[in-house]
């Protein structure tokens, strides 16, 4: 009996299913697919639509809770759980493309607050005027663009502004937070200060800067306490507190190696405890042959380094190998 030779030679041509199938394999995952996926899930309907999708076809989808709405024309795909993210994000994406996370909701975008705020508020330029809605704050400003970046896939306030903003929101421990950037050096002093100034007038932004003002000392006082712990503890001798020169207080100094150790207020860099700016006292002291070596308050997050610099300062040696690389500011 003769066997078809069709039926005998293995086939070496794919069929249209397996060369369609082997095409969408080397293109990689549906670029809406990839989209949904980096936006925790959501989509809008311009972006569908832009993404080749027909009305009809977005419309099946949300009929059929493939898509399941969370804001107008903002959907979930299904298969994503709900979340903090999406939540937040959900809130930017229906505010449209120029609205700006800020305040509490972006503070915690950039991990500065434990939990998302339970109402988003979104920032949109002023020609707009989207009204605010459940669980969504808009606030209608033209925001600096130096204020302004896109991390993580949202456009969002960055760490100073979102800090300052969400200081002033009665849901959120507003001082606590600035002393905890500010100990933690999370963000940096100076930005806040800079972005204080450039938001003047701003919602809230007396009483913040108030509070900025108010946290900074308390960080200072706090650092000044807890450098003396330091030394007292790991048994560094020479210095003492209460040091008058030429009329000067010094609140550390190592009187043999005529150092002053000044540690600052991050963000006042106006007149110290008896009057005196920083830049004049330095100068007072210059003139009768002392440094002043300026100390951080986050420094003290690394105390081995901190020995190291004190160290150098006073003896005018390298702290040695591995140790800090540190000056004495004059």
């Amino acid at each position: 009996m003769t066997r078809n030779a069709t039926a005998s030679v293995p086939s070496v041509l794919p069929t249209a299913a397996h060369g369609a199938a082997r095409r969408r394999t080397s293109r990689g995952p549906d670029p809406l697919a990839r989209l949904v996926a980096a936006q925790d899930g959501l989509v809008t309907r311009a972006q569908a639509l832009a993404h080749g999708l027909s009305t009809d076809q977005v419309d099946r989808r949300l009929a059929a809770r493939r898509w399941i709405p969370v804001h107008p024309r903002v959907y979930r795909h299904a298969a994503h759980p709900p979340s903090e993210r999406s939540r937040v994000r959900a809130a930017a994406l229906w505010a449209g493309e120029d609205a700006v996370l800020t305040g509490a909701a972006a503070a915690w975008w950039w991990g500065l607050l434990p939990s998302a705020p339970a109402v988003v508020t979104v920032t949109v330029p002023r020609r707009r005027a989207p009204r605010s809605r459940a669980r969504v704050l808009v606030r209608r400003r033209d925001l600096d663009p130096r204020d302004v970046v896109t991390h993580d896939g949202a456009v969002v306030a960055r760490p100073a502004a979102a800090v300052l903003e969400a200081a002033a929101d009665p849901s959120v421990p507003g001082e606590a937070l600035l002393d905890h950037v500010l100990t933690t050096g999370s963000v940096d002093a100076a930005e806040l200060v800079e972005a204080h100034a450039r938001n003047l007038g701003a919602h809230g932004s007396g009483p913040v800067g108030r509070m900025l003002a108010g946290a900074s000392r308390r960080v200072a006082v706090r650092a000044r306490h807890g450098l003396r712990a330091l030394l007292a503890h790991r048994g560094v001798r020479a210095w003492r507190t209460d040091v008058t020169v030429a009329g000067v207080l010094l609140d550390l100094a190592f009187p043999a190696a005529r150092l002053a150790v000044e540690v600052h207020d991050p963000v006042d860099a106006g007149t110290g405890a008896d009057g005196c700016g920083p830049a004049w006292r330095r100068a007072v002291l210059r003139r009768h042959g002392w440094r002043t070596l300026v100390v951080g308050p986050t420094e003290l997050r690394r105390p081995d380094e901190l020995l190291d610099r004190l160290r150098e300062a006073v003896t005018g040696h390298p702290a040695g190998p591995g140790g800090a690389a540190g000056r004495a500011a004059g």
